[in-house]
């Protein structure tokens, strides 16, 4: 058996193949990567690395030759649904047996733009009739690191979700999740809404009040306020803090407030708390 992941220079491909490894021998997992330049820290940990990118469909054909099973992540760029078609088109015209897409939650269904590109992947992996499991990540804590941070060093914890909800998690848990997907050892459903218990904002800082011993003021405001707030006080540029601001109003819309499936059952063990999870990212 041969295992790709793709994005695996990213923060959820270093993490899943991570957690590939102690899943199957290592000769067994392979890598993507966008360059050599990119493959050398990958090739330094021992694993076999083919270079390719989602714009070249010849380099993923070639990238995905002779592999059984892919863990595919999701593109992050921009305009990404010709990219996502070059990924699949390959898959297809290779012969790959699985498919573990990383997408967003109802993504069939729900009306967020963040699920439109997710939604005509889903689409196109059935339509080419590879055995697959999509894997509809709810929100990564790390994407709150900005508000947190900030909360701890001003008091103040700023955000404009209003009561929306999300099942935030850790990413490293998502990837381990993946990575068990794609291993092939355990059966998985062919959709799994992946994420933690749903949570607003409030019980979010009510977390981390408890973790840090810290009391904050609680502020609900609109997102260019937090923008400013988090240029200000995270040392966030502009469009980091532009993004943060912006995927608060994502949870605000209640895209987000999908309850997850049996993480523990997947997982094989439960899912970290978010105290846990709030502990291991940002209490030092």
């Amino acid at each position: 058996m041969s295992i790709l992941v793709t994005g695996a220079t990213g923060g959820f491909g270093t993490y899943a193949l991570a957690a590939l490894k102690k899943l199957v021998p290592q000769d067994e997992i392979f890598a993507l990567a966008r360059s050599e330049e990119k493959a050398a820290q990958l090739r330094e940990n021992g694993f076999s690395v083919k270079i390719a990118t989602y714009d070249d469909p010849t380099s993923l054909e070639q990238a995905f030759h002779d592999i059984d099973r892919l863990l595919f992540v999701s593109s992050s760029e921009i305009g990404r649904q010709p990219q996502h078609k070059n990924v699949i088109d390959a898959a297809q015209k290779t012969g790959i047996s699985y498919i573990a897409y990383t997408s967003f939650g109802k993504a069939d269904t729900s009306t967020s733009p963040l699920a439109q590109d997710h939604a005509y992947t889903e689409k196109l992996i059935l339509e080419s009739g590879i055995d697959h499991t999509f894997l509809r990540n709810n929100w990564y804590l790390e994407n709150e690191g900005g508000v947190i941070t900030s909360a701890l060093k001003t008091g103040k914890f700023i955000h404009a979700g209003g009561e929306g909800k999300a099942g935030w998690g850790l990413k490293r848990e998502f990837a381990e999740l993946a990575a068990r997907a794609v291993s092939g050892k355990f059966d998985f459903p062919s959709i799994l809404e992946v994420g933690g218990p749903l949570l607003t904002y409030q019980q979010l800082a009510e977390a981390l009040e408890k973790v840090s011993g810290k009391k904050f003021d609680f502020i609900t405001t609109d997102a260019d306020t937090v923008s400013q707030f988090l240029q200000d006080n995270a040392d966030l540029p502009k469009d980091a803090a532009d993004f943060t601001a912006s995927s608060q109003e994502i949870v605000k819309s209640g895209s987000l407030a999908v309850e997850p499936d049996d993480m523990e059952k997947y997982l094989g063990k439960p899912l970290s708390s978010t105290q846990d999870a709030l502990k291991e990212l940002f209490i030092k």
